[in-house]
């Protein structure tokens, strides 16, 4: 240990000569360079030392001849004299082995030595040399070689391969980062193990040179230099000296340029031009740098700039962690590609590296959102399997998976199995919970649910009112979701976008569209503006309406709010315009949807062929299918089934044979929706052999009956008027399982009206009202219309005053079908037949329903027969008329028709226009049910 000491120079009685004034000159010279380079107090670093001490006596004077004439050779000197003095006196004591075994004090004759005092002052440093000096440390390990000039993209085992021929490899330690820029980063350490270790590396040496994947590789022994370095840190992180300071003025720069990229990170994550540029200013990023950066698009759903920042990355060097990667698998998560994110699973597997339970959740979360349960539970299950401590969060993706299926018994389950383990239920959780038992209308336990979450302390929240609005909205019952509403708005909840857009499509759903618009204007009060999915169902309520004009001022408003239309937007403005037959405005949205720059789908396409099939359009429905082909979208199962309902609505069997071959030499699935359009082809056409025949393939194919093919089989019989089959059907429906609905026996009946055996036609509505089943109003209409074909219009009349008892509501449907049974018995029956023709019509002049002109015209000739000159009934029934029929057209048309028609009678069955026969037929479109 040293000590320096500044003395203060004592005058020197010299003669005043040139020589005494010399050597005052030298001496103020070399006062002033120690007391520059070593001031009081201090060290050669400037740092204060620990302890300053004052000599006993005086130190005696330099020499002459110890002084040299030149100053600055004196200073070099001096300079070599203090070199190897120690830094910090106490870096010795900061050792951790000076705590294990602490080293004897120094004799007190190295510490306190005093000079002999002479006259003359002296500056002089004393120091104790060590009185044994530490053995040199070689840092040298032995089996260690040093490999540079590698390519970046290298990997560990591939050196270790090519090593290994030489002998077994211990580890590889690869260099791809390194804080300093013009350091190269292209090398690695391997280290051979077993006893021939020190052999191997020397065999090794002799690769110097040797090409290795494109590069010339250097290679030679280790020389310890990067150990000593670490060892260096330690030891100067030991003694104390832990100040953070910049490396150079790049670092720094860096550094800051790191810290305003994470500043912009939390103030304006939505600006993404001031995140972009931020990162950009960072001249190297680190690994965590690029993570964050992977993380901002991953919350974007931007998979593609977050895979090119994530590659952007390897390319510099840097080997992703577990963290890089579940922000990248998180990005495909977000932008439902999972295809995506589990090709990122399989590289963090080729890389050795490990799943944590945020990148399980994460993938679980996505198949959960894809409606993939099965995928999201065999992940769920390989998380168990490897021991990661799960949490409520995985626990609540799971549970979230299932609820999304319907599978509430598996829900449950996992519910019971994460509070065994202790793991207490959050509350998204129990939305979890109540959203399933949503999706399967089970009212009673999502109440339980709702219950129990406030038992257990929690409040409900906005999202927990609007997963009961959502549900009472699903079922229709608009009046106990505006219940809750009030009662959210009791505690202080206020609606958000969601809950109005629950409401808005809960009476869009009910065709109330006064009170969605209400709803509507209320939300606006709120100063909520509306956002691009709340915009798509006012688009829908406004075609469903046929306004299509001001639909499309609604797509003109959210372009305004800088709101993106997708085909979701577009998809109900193309369908309302081909449904009305309005093909070239609904190819002009087409181009309208190119323009903003929303690519058209297969789906955007399916709706366009599916209002050309409903207006049985087939030509142009077709050319469709071929403006598809050439756009380069392929036609998918659900496009060849709209075309086969299309063929099969005209009754086009071959067509509909055509394109179900056409499903099969694609490769696509076959389903019972495809077999069912296949079934009403063969049934309208009446080829009920060929229905029997694609049964049986069906079964082969092992694809179950359900009711709807039910229905179409019975129906089909039932156009034949084979009563006997169709009795069949019912039995061996019963037998496998499938419970009748009220369509199925709307259909029985049709067929034992159309075989006239009107007793089993009324006890099958017997039948239905006993097992629960309550008929609607096209079953009492099939029925009144049956009583008609057996000329007994009074009990078609009774039929129509009990469908009005049990609090149906005819349609003009059933008024039709009563009147025309009426009128074709008026001329012989009795009084009473004549006032229950006043009275319907009466009805329909109440409720504002009019006919169509061929059923006008049918009407007109019937009531000439009654009153050839006019009368109440006449001038009554004509009330129900169309406006224009007073017109000469018409009245010529109608003396035209009677002059060439010599009978007058007209079977029901072959009325257009708004008559029975399209009834029945719509009846039979058993999909358009729901």
């Amino acid at each position: 240990m040293e000590f320096v000491t500044l003395v203060p120079v004592s005058p020197v009685f010299l003669p005043d000569t040139y020589q005494s004034r010399r050597r005052r000159r030298l001496n103020h010279h070399i006062t002033r360079f120690y007391a520059c380079k070593f001031p009081s107090g201090s060290d050669e670093d400037g740092q204060l030392t620990t302890s300053v001490r004052r000599p006993i006596a005086p130190s005696p004077p330099p020499l002459l001849e110890d002084l040299v004439p030149n100053p600055d050779t004196n200073v070099q000197r001096q300079k070599k004299q203090y070199h190897g003095i120690s830094r910090n006196p106490l870096a010795s004591k900061l050792w951790l082995s000076s705590k294990l075994s602490p080293p004897p004090p120094p004799p007190p004759d190295d510490i306190f030595h005093s000079p002999t005092p002479t006259v003359t002052p002296k500056l002089t440093p004393t120091f104790t040399p060590d009185p044994t000096p530490p053995p040199e440390t070689d840092f040298r390990q032995k089996g260690k070689i040093f490999v540079g000039n590698l390519p970046l993209w290298i990997k560990k085992n591939e050196i270790a391969e090519y090593f290994r021929q030489i002998g077994p490899v211990k580890s590889v330690v690869l260099i791809k980062g390194h804080h300093d820029p013009r350091r190269n980063v292209g090398y690695c350490f391997v280290i051979y193990g077993g006893p021939t270790a020190e052999e191997s590396a020397e065999k090794a040496v002799e690769f110097d040179g040797v090409e290795f994947h494109g590069r010339v590789i250097t290679v030679r022994l280790d020389d310890g230099r990067r150990l000593k370095t670490r060892s260096n840190e330690r030891e100067r992180w030991v003694a104390g000296d832990d100040r953070t300071e910049h490396r150079s003025k790049w670092h720094e720069e860096r550094d800051v340029a790191c810290r305003k990229f994470r500043r912009v990170l939390d103030t304006h994550p939505e600006n993404w031009q001031a995140v972009v540029s931020a990162f950009d200013k960072i001249t190297k990023p680190t690994r965590r740098e690029f993570g964050l950066m992977v993380n901002f698009y991953s919350r974007r759903g931007d998979k593609h700039h977050a895979r090119a920042t994530f590659e952007s990355m390897r390319a510099r060097g840097i080997e992703p962690n577990s963290y890089v990667y579940t922000n990248l698998i998180h990005a495909y998560r977000v932008a439902r590609d999972m295809r995506g994110a589990l090709s990122c699973v399989e590289e963090m597997k080729e890389e050795n590296i490990e799943m944590t339970v945020v990148t399980y959740s994460i993938l679980i979360a996505g198949f959960a959102s894809n409606g993939d349960s099965k995928s999201a539970d065999s992940l769920f299950q390989e998380a168990k399997q490897k021991s990661i401590p799960l949490n409520s969060i995985i626990y609540s993706n799971i549970i979230y998976a299932h609820c999304q299926t319907g599978n509430m018994d598996r829900a449950e389950d996992l519910v019971r199995e994460m509070e065994e383990q202790g793991i207490d239920a959050p509350i998204d959780i129990y939305h979890n919970m109540m959203d399933g038992y949503t999706n399967v209308l089970n009212e009673g336990k999502c109440m339980i649910v709702f219950q129990r979450l406030k038992e257990c302390g929690l409040t409900p929240s906005i999202i927990t009112y609007g997963c009961l609005i959502n549900f009472y909205t699903k079922i229709g019952n608009i009046s106990k979701a505006l219940e809750v509403s009030q009662t959210m708005g009791s505690y202080g909840i206020h609606h958000n976008r969601k809950t109005f857009s629950m409401l808005i499509n809960g009476f869009i759903q009910l065709k109330d569209y006064t009170n969605a618009f209400s709803i509507f204007e209320d939300m606006l009060k709120s100063d909520i503006k509306p956002d691009a999915v709340l915009y798509n169902i006012i688009v829908n309520a406004f075609c469903k309406m046929r306004n299509m004009d001001r639909a499309l001022r609604i797509v003109e408003e959210m372009q305004r709010e800088r709101y993106r239309p997708s085909s979701r937007t577009f998809r109900p403005i193309i369908y309302g315009f081909a449904e009305a037959g309005e093909i070239k405005k609904a190819w002009e949205i087409f181009d309208m949807m190119r323009r903003t720059g929303c690519i058209p789908t297969v789906e955007t396409y399916n709706v366009l062929i599916l209002g050309l099939a409903r207006k049985q359009q087939m030509d142009k429905a077709i050319k469709v299918i071929n403006e598809m082909s050439l756009a380069g979208i392929n036609p998918s199962k659900h496009t060849y089934t709209t075309i086969m309902e299309g063929f099969a609505s005209v009754g086009n069997t071959g067509k509909a044979f055509e394109y179900f071959t056409k499903i099969k030499e694609d490769g696509l699935k076959l389903d019972v929706f495809t077999y069912e359009s296949l079934l009403k082809a063969c049934c309208k056409s009446g080829r009920m052999q060929s229905a029997l025949a694609v049964t049986r393939e069906m079964k082969i194919q092992k694809i179950p009956k359900n009711s709807f093919v039910y229905n179409i089989l019975i129906d089909g019989w039932a156009r034949r008027g084979d009563v006997w089959e169709a009795a069949d059907l019912m039995q061996q429906m019963k037998q496998d399982g499938v419970h009748p609905d009220v369509h199925t026996y709307t259909s029985f009946v049709n067929a034992c009206c159309k075989a006239g055996d009107m007793l089993r036609a009324t006890s099958t509505i017997e039948e239905m009202i006993a097992v629960g089943i309550k008929p609607n109003v096209r079953t009492y209409t099939t029925l009144m219309r049956g009583w008609a074909r057996a000329s007994l219009p009074e009990k078609a009349l009774k039929c129509f005053e009990h469908m009005k008892i049990v609090g149906l509501k005819p349609d003009r449907p059933a008024f039709h079908c009563l009147i025309t049974s009426l009128l074709s018995r008026a001329t012989v029956a009795e009084e009473y037949i004549y006032s229950g023709i006043l009275s319907v019509c009466k009805e329909m002049v109440e409720l504002n329903l009019t006919v169509d002109m061929d059923t006008a015209v049918h009407w007109s000739k019937c009531l000439r027969k009654i009153e050839t000159s006019g009368g109440e009934l006449t001038e009554t029934m004509q009330k129900t008329f169309p406006p224009d029929w007073n017109s000469y057209k018409v009245l010529q048309d109608t003396n035209k028709m009677e002059r060439n028609t010599s009978d007058t009678e007209h079977d029901e069955d072959e009325i257009d226009g708004n008559g029975q026969q399209r009834m029945i037929e719509e009846d039979n479109d058993h999909r358009s049910w729901f």
